[in-house]
């Protein structure tokens, strides 16, 4: 059975994404905060995605040729066309009926041109170095999605020569939007893009120069970065001297400005070696990622979400105690609806604790400030032991990590970065604490990572524990990671690259099993990609067995659903809402009693990457309450929502649900919204 594109199944997602900006029921800055989010999207689409199959197009025996990456080009070009209508058509005028505009040279008046212009000549013009092009100017290096313009120039230069062609870099550090004073503003939020600033006085960059054509560009680089791990001394090391040159990658993707001309577009393309296919003409300002700042700056709590308050976890200890709480019983924690605080205040108590001794814990993603980083360096300056597992390949956030890396070893903890040619994506915590001559052990497992802005925003769960079994699992796998030794067997976790797959494999085999006796046969599988070819093949035979599955897949999804005789009893549907989907829960029942049934909570996406070339984790919810609840708060409504849903088709193509129904996001927000 042939599965789908993945590159299509990534672009399908970014048109659910696209949609969200045209809902009549999301608040319209937050409509426009989701064209931002769609452009930050495709910018990683091709830097990371799209330049992979490109350099997989130059090996023979990939299967991945021209027609494939033109195909793939044609899907992206238009799905950038219709963000550029919607945003035009749809919320620009809605954004100007509610008061909030973006002004360009002409619709701009007298005052407000006098106000640009001081503007441009104070803050802009300062920082701006045009390169005129010669023999001794050559083309200047121009970094991965930052704001430049080309210009054609008529006349000659101040030594007599007619170079023609201009190159002008813009800083990062300048503000992409600006707001303009509200005396110039006649009643309105007036904003100004600094690309219409410059354009408008481009001319005084080259006096006695006239001005023939110009437009803005902006190239999209390949910005992965490659170490050979095996042919480094020192990880840390080589990934900060590679980062320097990140900005500098292989040329992906041109963007222009529609009014571009032909000729100056050639001329880009030639100098960056591009096939047509990677141009795009784009009828705004080329990056719409940088929109989020007039989002952020725009006035209107109506023009929002309403803010969300999350409620502590219900029975936990708010002021001390966690440990004996966790003596009695486990607790599960639904971020973001319960707050992330709970997961700070367990690390809190171990840092501040005099009994507890050691505290392990793997770092992925925790942003450049975090919390529980500062509590981990304050756990190493009152003498305890802390392991700190930083995975340093962590895409876009590795100098943060180095950085953390760096400050952790400083004070004297123990800091390793995972397994050679294996990313370390778990997420676990352990701490060590003395109690009446016995150790005992605390962990806390997440499906998210430790980072308390995103879990905010992120939807995950996280697990404190005290069971022994999987505490020792945990401790087990911190030792390997440090040590390199050979894992001894996992008596609760699933782990990869070692088990992990085999084991999701044997429990589907088993519920078909199960299946063809007659017996209920049923698989619920939450993830955010579905790409895993062996997953994939044990899903469609559990599926030709008689197994009922549904598949509640965020974004990527390579499985073809409803094909008669071969998938014909496989659902999938997606969920995207004002949270990021990113719990990751596997279902199984092979019967009709309890005990027929197992729940796991996981790390991993059901991708190859994952599940063979990650450290992941699975853990199983035995509390039978807990189990319950993580059915009832993390699959049921997200098979029942009616508002946030999409349901994929054998194509590949999705369809809303539709718009008046229930949604899970909105209900478990209601459900566990912190009192007033």
């Amino acid at each position: 059975m042939k599965l789908l594109s993945r590159e299509q199944a990534i672009l399908e997602f970014n048109r659910r994404v696209l949609a969200q900006a045209q809902r009549e029921d999301v608040p319209l800055l937050e409509r426009l905060r989701y064209i931002c989010i769609l452009s930050s999207n495709l910018d990683e689409f091709f830097e990371v995605r799209y330049a992979d199959i490109l350099e997989a197009s130059k090996t023979r025996g990939t299967g991945i040729g021209a027609q494939y990456l033109a195909d793939v080009a044609k899907e992206s070009h238009q799905l950038v066309e219709d963000q550029y209508r919607v945003f035009n058509d749809e919320l620009g005028p809605q954004l100007r009926a509610a008061g909030i505009v973006i002004l360009n040279h002409e619709e701009r008046n007298n005052l407000q041109r006098e106000w640009v212009a001081g503007f441009f000549q104070k803050q802009v013009q300062p920082l701006l170095v045009p390169i005129g092009l010669d023999p001794s100017h050559p083309f200047p290096q121009v970094a991965n999605k930052t704001l430049n313009f080309i210009v054609r120039l008529g006349g000659r230069d101040a030594f007599g020569r007619d170079n023609d062609i201009a190159i002008v870099r813009i800083p990062r550090v300048l503000p992409r939007v600006i707001r303009l004073p509200d005396e110039v503003s006649e009643g309105q939020q007036a904003f100004v893009l600094l690309s219409s600033v410059i354009r408008a006085h481009l001319h005084e960059l080259f006096p006695g120069r006239e001005i023939k054509a110009f437009s803005q560009f902006r190239l999209t680089r390949d910005s992965d970065i490659e170490v050979d791990e095996d042919d480094v001394t020192d990880l840390r090391l080589a990934l900060r001297s590679k980062m320097s040159t990140r900005q500098f990658g292989q040329a992906i993707r041109l963007e222009v400005v529609r009014s571009c001309p032909k000729d100056l577009s050639d001329f880009l393309l030639e100098q960056f070696d591009l096939s047509r296919h990677a141009l795009f003409h784009v009828n705004g300002p080329v990056n719409l990622v940088r929109l989020s700042q007039l989002v952020d700056q725009a006035e209107g709590d109506h023009l929002r979400f309403a803010p969300y308050q999350p409620s502590w976890p219900e029975g936990l200890p708010q002021h001390g105690g966690m440990f004996d709480h966790l003596r009695r019983s486990d607790v599960m924690l639904h971020h973001p609806f319960e707050s992330f605080d709970a997961v700070v205040q367990f690390l809190r108590e171990a840092v501040y604790d005099p009994n507890v001794l050691a505290i392990k814990q793997t770092i992925y993603r925790t942003g450049s400030e975090s919390v529980l980083m500062d509590l981990l360096l304050e756990a190493v300056r009152r003498g305890k032991e802390v392991l700190a597992v930083v995975e340093l390949k962590a895409r876009f956030d590795e100098e943060a990590n180095i950085n953390w890396a760096e400050r952790l070893e400083a004070l004297g903890a123990q800091v390793v970065y995972g397994i050679v040619g294996l990313k370390t994506h778990a997420k676990m915590m352990l701490v060590t604490r003395r109690e009446g001559g016995r150790l005992r052990r605390y962990a806390h497992l997440s499906t998210g990572n430790y980072n308390p802005k995103t879990a905010k925003l992120y939807t995950d769960v996280g697990y404190l524990t005290s069971n022994p079994d999987i505490t020792a699992d945990v401790d087990n796998l911190f030792t390997q990671l440090s040590s390199m030794t050979q894992l001894k067997a996992a008596r609760q976790l699933l782990l990869a690259p070692f088990n992990l797959q085999k084991a999701l494999i044997r429990q589907m085999a088993r519920v078909a099993d199960a299946a063809r006796e007659g017996k209920p046969a049923r698989i619920v599988v939450k993830v955010n990609a579905l790409t895993d070819e062996p997953l994939i093949r044990a899903l469609i035979d559990a599926g030709q067995a008689g197994v009922e599955i549904d598949l509640i897949v965020r974004g990527a999804c390579v499985l073809p659903p409803g094909v008669a005789g071969l998938t014909d009893r496989i659902r999938v549907r997606s969920v995207v809402g004002r949270m990021l989907e990113h719990t990751r829960v596997i279902y199984f029942r092979w019967g009709e009693h309890e005990h027929d049934e197992a729940l796991y909570l996981s790390s991993a996406d059901w991708m190859n990457r994952n599940m063979t070339r990650r450290i992941e984790l699975a853990w199983p919810v035995r509390d039978a309450a807990l189990r319950q609840r993580v059915i009832d708060e993390c699959l049921i409504p997200y098979l029942m929502d009616g508002r946030d849903a999409w349901v994929q088709d054998s194509e590949g193509f999705y369809n809303r649900v539709g718009t008046e129904g229930h949604s899970a996001q909105q209900a478990l927000m209601a459900r566990y919204r912190a009192p007033l």
